[in-house]
């Protein structure tokens, strides 16, 4: 899948079993960063295909299925440029640039806005790119969902996706995997009354019979439809029974039943 303007362009494509590699490409200056890298041969057909060079490789986290295709990549692209977050510096190899809140990495013209959000993993970081309405959420949010609070509590993680609840709602969203369906599924049982939410589960069905991909989504999208984003609905509260809990024990309720389902 493509979205492209006339200043930038962005290539999605399928890495191992269900994950993503995402090319970010300027048109004014030819920089291309890939967004994680789970692994190295699609990333490089990718790079083929379109007439791309690889100048930047920008990492989320440091699960391995986000960070194994570097060290080949870098075999191919010895000048290509490295960035992780730095609370992982002990975790991923092979840096060039540590990377923290409110750090700006220059991808040609594209400016990215580094939002530290920790919570499926402690180090886990986003990139955001206001002037372009994009944001490259790696496993922090999914489409429908979330991550799993592995290295946090999920009040922490929750924190951390409010943060990202508050950008722009065009903003659209490009995420580590294809966990649409399967979180659509669960969305439905603590949120079946959701009109919207009903009519997006038809058009993911029909994407997924065709072999299509269900992303980017976009942040407007996944207000009205992703539990973890309407802790605060009363109708979701009630299925939960959960009426005058905190926004934060809600979301830490979903996730926990979203584990065992």
């Amino acid at each position: 899948m493509v979205a492209d303007n006339h200043q930038f362009e962005v290539h999605q494509f399928t890495c191992l079993q269900d994950n993503f590699g995402v090319l970010l490409h300027d048109r004014a200056t030819g920089a291309t960063a890939a967004i994680d890298a789970p692994e190295a041969a699609p990333i490089l057909s990718a790079l083929a295909q379109k007439g791309w060079t690889l100048t930047h490789i920008l990492l989320t986290h440091h699960h391995n299925d986000h960070i194994g295709g570097v060290a080949q990549l870098r075999t191919q692209y010895p000048d290509v440029r490295v960035s992780a977050p730095l609370a992982d510096k002990s975790r991923i190899p092979g840096v060039d640039h540590y990377l923290r809140e409110g750090d700006v990495v220059a991808v040609g013209s594209i400016r990215l806005a580094v939002i530290e959000t920790p919570g499926h993993t402690s180090g886990h970081i986003v990139y955001h790119a206001q002037n372009e309405a994009l944001l490259f959420a790696g496993d922090t949010l999914f489409a429908l969902g979330c991550g799993r609070a592995f290295e946090a509590p999920a009040q922490v993680l929750y924190q951390s996706v409010m943060k990202l609840a508050d950008l722009a709602p065009e903003t659209q969203i490009y995420c580590g995997h294809e966990y649409t369906q399967s979180n659509g599924r669960f969305a439905l049982t603590v949120d079946p009354a959701n009109e919207a939410l009903k009519a997006r589960m038809q058009e993911i069905d029909r994407l997924r019979a065709a072999g299509m991909s269900t992303l980017p989504t976009n942040l407007a999208l996944e207000l009205a439809t992703n539990p973890f984003l309407r802790t605060e609905d009363p109708d979701l509260r009630r299925t939960l029974g959960m009426e005058n809990a905190t926004p934060a024990d809600v979301f830490a309720q979903l996730r926990e039943r979203k584990n065992k389902a």
